[in-house]
């Protein structure tokens, strides 16, 4: 009698996550087939669809698994002990944009508001995973107020929404590669206007 053959332990979701990530960074969504991805991890495509349902599922979880990692160092940052108000603005500016064109947690959020409009679940998604970067920079511009650094002219869930803003509109160039797009100009031109809007002393 034939020994039956012995089932692949399913990959780490970690794993699978990275994998997905690296994909879409290279070849985007539409390209990604859970066919490929499935060779590239030895499973198979009902595996991944049994645990995912459909692309656009594998990529909120792809998104919320990135934005995981980069939210502890995002936490780490602005609780570095003996760190100024302004100092853990700017470390916050860095870890909030790209590293430079193709970075492969931007083209997550590029393919992610490309789908937006179509997806109830992926807008609820995305405004789940935006959440924590809004209230760490409200508690960031209020714990600078109060301590004198910051003397911010509004109120600060308004001010920390506009730069949020402006950061998201120096994000996508730099990360589809647009000609021009430069980190280094994006972050003095942050620092510049939150400067304005903040009244850093």
């Amino acid at each position: 009698m034939a020994q039956p053959r012995a089932r692949r332990a399913a990959r780490p979701r970690e794993e699978v996550f990275a994998a997905a990530r690296a994909a879409i960074a290279e070849h985007g969504l539409a390209k990604l087939t859970m066919a490929g991805l499935g060779k590239d991890l030895q499973m198979s495509a009902g595996h991944l669809l049994y645990y995912f349902g459909s692309k656009d599922q594998l990529l909120l979880e792809t998104l919320r698994w990135s934005e995981e990692q980069l939210g502890e160092r995002r936490r780490a940052a602005l609780a570095r002990p003996g760190a100024t108000a302004r100092e853990r603005l700017a470390s916050y500016v860095e870890l909030y944009l790209p590293e430079g064109p193709g970075d492969p947690r931007w083209i997550l959020w590029v393919e992610v508001w490309g789908r937006s409009p179509a997806s109830a679940e992926l807008r609820q998604g995305q405004l789940a995973i935006e959440i924590p970067w809004q209230a760490d920079l409200v508690a960031l511009i209020e714990a600078g107020a109060a301590t004198g650094e910051f003397t911010p002219h509004g109120t600060t869930g308004d001010l920390a929404t506009q730069i949020r803003a402006l950061l998201d509109g120096f994000a996508v160039p730099i990360a589809i590669g647009l000609p021009g797009a430069r980190r280094e100009d994006a972050l003095g031109q942050v620092a510049s206007a939150a400067a304005a809007l903040l009244g850093h002393r």
